[in-house]
């Protein structure tokens, strides 16, 4: 059986495939590298099956009509017959010493951890610029870990799917498929499979390099603006895909990360609304509240006050003055998008 399953959505990737496919062949034989050209019109066909024919044993290409980042997923989860499954996004690629360290370790290890979790690196390749994001104050290192023996985290620390290599089967016992046609999919990989995840195994390793910086990237802020509709769709999916008082039961310290990544969606959804900032936009985001009400009360009046969420529903203008604010001063710092 093959280690990892890396899955490659690509369209229009033309002019950034090769990157990220030959930072990925340094697994050879132990990995599978399955491209899904998802209805491309450039040459990402033509650049895939030149992969394939070289490599035949460890490229597969997937030719589909479009259906957008996460129907790619859906058809690389079917098709995967690693033990692990990884999505790397086609403009991001991996450090290549850090993948080998990684698939030896996979292949020493005696007890198989549902997930794996890794280093990222925000990496703004133009500007010669990187952060590192890296779990070692959550996480013993090489150590198989549960939910209940994690740390605190740090207010940038999020577990987004470029940290994470799930075991396949874990993925779909999930039974995790992503809609299609909708942008930041990524967010449910990063959270819809977690309360099937029982054992945890961290390594310190700067393994994947998120690129940022195209003017056409999904996490643009301008690109993010005119999405903000698939931003509050994701959300909301995400808000209800469990109920989280019945995970408290069984593990309250993954309650409080899931919580914590419920009220992040909402700060995402409220702060791009506010920059629009017309009514139709600061309607959505009552609308948006509204429906949490709707769903779970509970969970409506953590978020809205006892959460970061609910700052980002404060009352009139110097209300969303403030959140701005802090949302320029955060991205200063951290230097997400």
């Amino acid at each position: 059986m093959k280690k990892i399953s890396f899955i490659v959505p690509c369209f229009n990737s033309e002019s950034y495939m090769e990157r990220c496919i030959d930072s990925l062949l340094i697994g050879q034989e132990s990995i599978e590298i399955i491209i899904v050209n998802d209805g491309s019109t450039d040459n990402t066909k033509k650049i895939a099956e030149r992969y394939v024919k070289k490599y035949p044993t460890i490229v597969k290409a997937i030719h589909k009509e479009n259906g957008g980042h996460g129907s790619g997923v859906n058809v690389g989860l079917k098709e995967a017959k690693g033990e692990y499954f990884k999505v790397v996004d086609s403009d991001d690629w991996l450090d290549s010493t850090c993948l080998k360290k990684l698939l030896n370790k996979i292949e020493t290890m005696k007890e198989r951890p549902d997930l794996i979790i890794c280093n990222y690196i925000y990496d703004h390749l133009y500007e010669k610029q990187q952060k590192i994001m890296s779990f070692n104050n959550l996480f013993k290192e090489n150590k198989m870990s549960t939910w209940n023996d994690i740390g605190f985290f740090r207010v940038s620390q999020y577990l987004i799917m470029h940290s994470l290599i799930y075991k396949t089967s874990v993925l779909k016992k999930s039974k995790l498929k992503l809609p299609e046609h909708t942008f930041y999919v990524d967010n449910l990989v990063a959270y819809q499979p977690l309360p099937y995840v029982k054992t945890i195994l961290y390594l310190n390793l700067d393994l994947y390099h998120y690129f940022i910086g195209r003017e056409d990237q999904s996490v643009n802020e301008k690109v993010m603006i005119t999405r903000v509709d698939q931003q509050i769709k994701v959300t909301k999916l995400i808000l209800s895909s469990f109920n989280l008082e019945e995970i408290k039961q069984k593990s309250k310290k993954l309650y409080r990360y899931l919580l914590r990544m419920c009220s992040m969606m909402i700060v995402i959804s409220s702060i791009y609304l506010i920059m629009i900032n017309n009514t139709e936009a600061l309607e959505k985001r009552k609308e948006l509240w509204c429906s949490i009400k709707v769903l779970d009360i509970k969970l409506y009046h953590k978020l809205r006050y006892l959460n970061l969420a609910g700052l980002t529903y404060l009352p009139g203008k110097i209300g969303n003055f403030i959140t701005l604010k802090g949302y320029k001063l955060s991205k200063k710092i951290f230097k997400f998008n």
